[in-house]
């Protein structure tokens, strides 16, 4: 997937270090860098929600190693981070449901295991840590396009730690001369993102409805729009940022810069899959952001961020690859 090549320094003596690098994005990413002739790659993941199945084409080859452990063990992080160049820190517990269902856990991993990350990224003398913030921060602000110093009251507890951890990146920034970039993802979506399990994201669940010919539930009346971002272009962000001459902690929007509704989404979905069929609704979620746009200026003139693939080419190359993986349950 990854033939655009997003950086023009060498990297062939880099090592990279990518939490959660078995998950979804921070898979995408690794490929990407071994597609791009890496020095190392070194993966750090537990498994809780990553899969072996997204890094196992690789586990055989010379420049890549992965480290089964949590990032909430400070020693697993010293000993991850030891003679790595950059950290692009994916790992995290994500969902607003799962934080409001159990908000201790999604505080351990989001806020301790970061900080375990930041201290032991800055004890090794890392030359930067990229890592995913997220779009909820921007909680119950109501201004659209998003922009970075305009944000709101969080409304839910994943929102609170993702917030957290700008906090921390900040003062790491101002206290340690620690400079980090964190990238506000706005719902990332792509292939290998996993839609089992109760806090599934929507485009993979809307398309294995879609191959079952079932309609599925929508909450609330589908008007609801997000800046749906195709994988490639979070991963283009993380690489652009960590190789930027930038020295200070800085948050950037990583988004396409286009809303799309619940209703509209289904109806590309549906359009590629070549099925006509209305969804159900349901009441709203709580926690859930009425609406999500992004102003990516910002990404665009620290990092070079650009986004290169827009939601219907990125839902049509997802819907593509579901088609032919072993994640969705397709029953027709």
């Amino acid at each position: 997937m990854y033939n655009q090549k997003y950086h023009t320094a060498d990297i062939s003596k880099a090592t990279f270090l990518v939490t959660g690098g078995a998950g979804f994005i921070g898979s995408n990413i690794v490929e990407y860098l071994l597609t791009h002739g890496v020095g190392k790659v070194r993966v750090l993941d537990n498994f809780s929600t990553g899969s072996m199945e997204n890094i196992e084409p690789y586990l055989a080859r010379p420049e890549f190693s992965l480290i089964e452990g949590d990032i909430r063990d400070l020693d697993t992080c010293r000993r991850a981070v030891d003679g790595v160049d950059y950290v692009l820190h994916q790992a995290a517990l994500g969902s607003v449901p799962r934080s409001i269902n159990d908000p201790i856990t999604s505080n351990e991993v989001n806020v301790s295991g970061f900080l375990n990350m930041l201290v032991a990224a800055r004890d090794a003398g890392v030359k930067r840590m990229v890592y995913a913030a997220s779009s909820s921060t921007y909680g119950d602000h109501p201004g659209l396009p998003k922009v970075e110093d305009k944000i709101g009251n969080p409304l839910s507890p994943y929102a609170v730690t993702k917030y957290v951890n700008e906090l921390y990146a900040s003062v790491f920034s101002r206290t340690y001369d620690f400079h980090t970039i964190g990238l506000r993802y706005f719902n990332v979506f792509g292939p290998r993102q996993n839609p089992r399990g109760p806090y599934a994201a929507v485009i993979p669940l809307f398309i294995q409805s879609a191959l079952n010919h079932e309609a599925p539930f929508i909450n609330g009346d589908g008007e609801t729009s997000r800046d749906f971002t195709f994988v490639e272009n979070a991963v283009q962000a993380n690489i652009k940022a960590a190789l930027a001459p930038v020295n200070t902690h800085e948050v950037v929007n990583i988004a396409v810069g286009d809303k799309t509704t619940l209703n509209e989404l289904w109806k590309h979905i549906t359009d590629f899959i070549g099925i006509d069929l209305a969804p159900r609704y349901r009441e709203e979620r709580k926690g859930d952001v009425r609406h999500s746009l992004a102003n990516v200026s910002k990404a665009e003139q620290l990092i070079g961020y650009k986004p290169v693939v827009t939601i219907q080419t990125g839902l049509q190359t997802t819907v593509e690859w579901y088609k032919q993986s072993s994640y969705l349950k397709v029953t027709s």
